[in-house]
């Protein structure tokens, strides 16, 4: 009974920046778990390398071009798929961008909007546009990618315009949650530690800052990309079928400093 309350078999789902890393990993969480299951990422080298790995392990899913910063375009993605496949089941809001390192006196406009273009009004674009079908159907989840830097802030890297864009992505979560929970529609989101991914790969060019980031986690190590995907599966099936509005920490004990 429990085991199969994690199987997605018939249910169709998105993972925007499923390409790589922690996106490319719950592609292959969800697609194991019986899921079909569409990338979507805005680099189409990215998603195209990402789908030969997954063929590589077996699996299989479905590529669309999206840049989850236009709006219209996310719109069409959304309503291409439901004369596809008739339904979206899933939707995990993975895609996002840090550029850390820059202390917020000499942020610029630019990198500023560019960072919550990405982070939160795209999250929110998706949610909206998927939403919206799972709400007329009376079914779905929906699962957002945050972090742990919405709830501390990190040290030593300067990064306040990320911790911002993450914590609004946390509260976020629970507003839709508290609107759309009555009307059939889950969503959730899992925060991550520091996870070993090409986007972190600069720490390991960085005693320094890879000391601090080990130094402040009780389990003394980065997360891998399938201890996220795992959370993320979780919160996509059954097994989670009580859980709305929640804020899943998978940081190593990293807050509990």
């Amino acid at each position: 009974m429990y085991l199969d309350m994690y199987k997605l078999d018939g249910r169709v789902a998105l993972v925007t920046g499923g390409g790589q890393g922690i996106g490319l990993a719950i592609v292959e969480a969800l697609a194991e778990a019986g899921a079909r299951v569409v990338i979507a990422d805005y680099d189409e080298a990215v998603a195209q390398q990402g789908l030969a790995t997954l063929r590589a392990k077996g699996l299989d899913a479905e590529v669309v071009l999206m840049d989850v910063t236009d709006s219209a375009r996310v719109e069409q993605v959304a309503a291409e798929m439901i004369a596809r496949h008739g339904k979206v089941d899933i939707l995990v809001n993975n895609a996002g961008i840090a550029r850390s390192q820059t202390p917020a006196e000499t942020v610029t406009d630019e990198h500023w909007l560019n960072v919550i273009d990405v982070n939160l009004n795209g999250t929110f674009w998706c949610c909206r546009a998927f939403g919206k079908h799972m709400l007329e159907r009376g079914d779905g989840a929906i699962v957002n990618v945050g972090s742990m830097s919405g709830f501390i802030v990190n040290k030593p890297q300067a990064q306040a315009y990320y911790n911002a864009s993450k914590a609004a992505v946390h509260h976020l979560t629970k507003s839709l949650a508290a609107e759309w929970g009555a009307r059939g529609v889950r969503v959730n989101a899992v925060a991550p530690t520091y996870i070993a991914t090409p986007l972190n790969a600069f720490v390991k060019e960085d005693p320094q800052m890879y000391d601090a980031w080990i130094n402040g986690t009780p389990m003394a190590r980065l997360g891998e990309v399938e201890e996220v995907a795992s959370v993320a599966l979780f919160l996509a099936s059954r097994a989670s079928s009580l859980l709305t509005g929640s804020i899943v920490l998978a940081d190593g004990g990293y807050t509990c400093w």
